[in-house]
């Protein structure tokens, strides 16, 4: 029994270093062996590899562009059993891994950190908050799950439905498409998925990547075309 914890990196060299120390003391307690992978951009833009390399975490270069490239290489590079994504700038505090892993031991595939669930917060601003729950009532129809927050990478997964999943979404509707996939490949109504409430923070350092355009205008291909995948199979 193992865990593979992936943070996704785009100049977090700062972040990095408060999210790694964090992770390991809520990890160690947990009794099961883990690994954490820093996935970073093809070409280096700070020292992330160095922060990597002082406070043991395994460095890793996406091959695929954006960050539906960067998730292919997480779960590829993921050697455990179980799956757990986080975004790496602490908008996702390590302190409710405990919780979601409680949860994901009752025999759930999917577990994941809710916004929108009874009891979840966020304190995105409100613009954003607007447009994200928008997305999230259109992809529950679409995806045909009663998930809350389908648009979150705070996750944790069974990996052996995550896998092999050939995933091809370039920017974050990644996140919708790997649910899809893992609905087709345990069969209708068979996914097993839960939700625990989350407060969603600002980014520690930095300042978002995100750009707004280019992720409305993903949104929308990525509708019809997981609308084509669940009604063709």
């Amino acid at each position: 029994m193992s865990i593979s914890t992936v943070l996704l990196a785009y100049k977090e060299e700062e972040n990095l270093k408060v999210m790694i120390p964090r992770l390991k003391d809520v990890l160690d307690p947990l009794g099961e062996d883990y690994e954490i992978i820093v996935v970073d951009t093809a070409v280096a833009t700070d020292n992330t590899e160095g922060v990597c390399n002082e406070m043991g975490a395994k460095y890793v270069h996406q091959e695929l562009p954006g960050f539906g490239g960067a998730y292919v290489k997480g779960l590829a590079e993921a050697t455990g059993d179980k799956i757990l994504f986080l975004d790496s700038d602490g908008s996702h505090d390590p302190s409710y891994i405990p919780a979601m892993y409680q949860k994901y031991n009752e025999g759930f595939d999917v577990v994941i950190g809710s916004r929108y669930t009874k009891g979840g917060t966020s304190n995105d601003a409100k613009s954003s908050q607007v447009l994200s729950h928008i997305l999230n009532f259109v992809f529950r129809i679409v995806l045909g799950l009663n998930i809350r927050d389908v648009s979150t990478n705070f996750r944790i997964y069974r990996a052996s439905l995550v896998k092999d999943a050939n995933l091809k979404s370039v920017n974050y509707d990644v996140l919708e498409e790997i649910l899809l996939l893992m609905k087709k490949k345990t069969g209708k109504n068979k996914l097993r998925y839960a939700e625990v409430p989350i407060s969603f923070n600002k980014r520690l350092y930095g300042e978002s990547k995100r750009r707004l355009l280019p992720f409305i205008i993903s949104y929308i291909k990525t509708i019809f075309r997981l609308l084509a995948i669940r009604i063709a199979r």
